[in-house]
């Protein structure tokens, strides 16, 4: 009687980790199938002001003839991917990039005039639950959050709420509102994928939040033939190890698990006008390209009460 009984828990016992086994695999094909060469539509609308005297702002639209989206590397537990925008098919513009990260315990959480919070779950409040990790075309933090890849019904989403800086579209357009509340939903369709967007818009200061208005947003990602993302596969091609050394320094930064805030403009110039600048001129070596990268980075980012470079030498 015992034999059966300890060979019907060793049964279970492998059969729970087939199934978490077959459930990351899921994930990771859910993940890996927002990659390829895509046009995409941008809509958002505001709605339901909180403020009685909120004038709501137009609806806008934009579109995308081409992008391209593709793993740039990967382990068991974390796939980078990185976005690559084709405009009028000559011109190739670094976009995002979003880093998924499996049982993830490290967060930088967005609080508002370019400051980030480095937070650090317990290993219970991660389980089984993916981190996106959402960078500017320069590769500094935008916003992460966790959630869980949900598959049910030949349906295939994610979805989590977290702070984040204001959107390019806006940023340097608005100043009545600082932080934007994000609820994301990335979901699987047949021709491609969707980003839905359920934001709150929100003017935080030393006194607490206040939302002046709700926003929904749609991005719709639709496959085409990759032939029409040829010119960003060359680009990048030409200009992967470079900004692999920028990641690198970037997640040294990070490792640190320190707060970090970023310095708005130098000498009139953003950070990442000055990492694109060393793209062509930093020289030609690797450790001239790195030290060169450390001293930009240097200059824009302060990390906790001490100077970045001083942190990771």
């Amino acid at each position: 009687m015992r034999s059966i009984f300890l060979s019907a828990l060793l049964l279970v016992g492998a059969m729970t980790g087939l199934a978490q086994s077959t459930k990351l695999e899921q994930d990771k094909a859910a993940i890996k199938d927002m990659c390829g060469c895509y046009s995409i539509t941008f809509d958002y609308a505001e709605f339901f002001p909180r403020d009685s005297n909120y004038t709501l702002h137009e609806p806008y639209h934009a579109k995308a003839d081409a992008e391209w989206i593709f793993v740039e590397e990967e382990t068991d537990n974390k796939l980078v991917i990185q976005h690559l925008l084709v405009v009028n098919d000559t011109v190739i513009v670094k976009h995002w990039r979003q880093d998924w990260l499996y049982e993830n315990q490290h967060l930088y959480t967005y609080d508002r005039d370019k400051h980030w919070d480095y937070t650090a779950l317990p290993t219970e409040a991660v389980e089984g639950q993916w981190t996106q990790k959402v960078f500017q075309v320069d590769d500094s933090p935008r916003y992460e959050g966790n959630g869980t890849w949900v598959h049910v019904d030949g349906q295939h989403y994610w979805e989590s709420t977290t702070d984040a800086p204001l959107p390019r579209r806006e940023f340097s357009q608005r100043s009545d509102y600082n932080v934007m509340k994000r609820t994301n939903r990335h979901a699987i369709t047949s021709e491609g994928w969707v980003h839905e967007q359920d934001n709150l818009k929100i003017l935080r200061s030393e006194m607490g939040d206040s939302v002046l208005v709700e926003e929904k947003g749609r991005n719709v990602y639709t496959r085409i033939d990759d032939s029409h993302c040829q010119l960003a596969m060359d680009w990048w091609e030409e200009h992967r190890d470079y900004w692999a050394l920028v990641r690198a320094e970037w997640d040294a930064l990070f490792a640190q698990q320190e707060d970090i805030t970023i310095t708005p403009k130098i000498e009139d110039k953003v950070l990442w006008q000055a990492l694109f600048a060393l793209q062509n001129e930093a020289g030609d070596t690797a450790e001239k390209v790195r030290e060169a990268i450390q001293e930009v980075l240097a200059s824009y980012v302060k990390q906790g009460d001490n100077d970045w470079r001083s942190a990771v030498e």
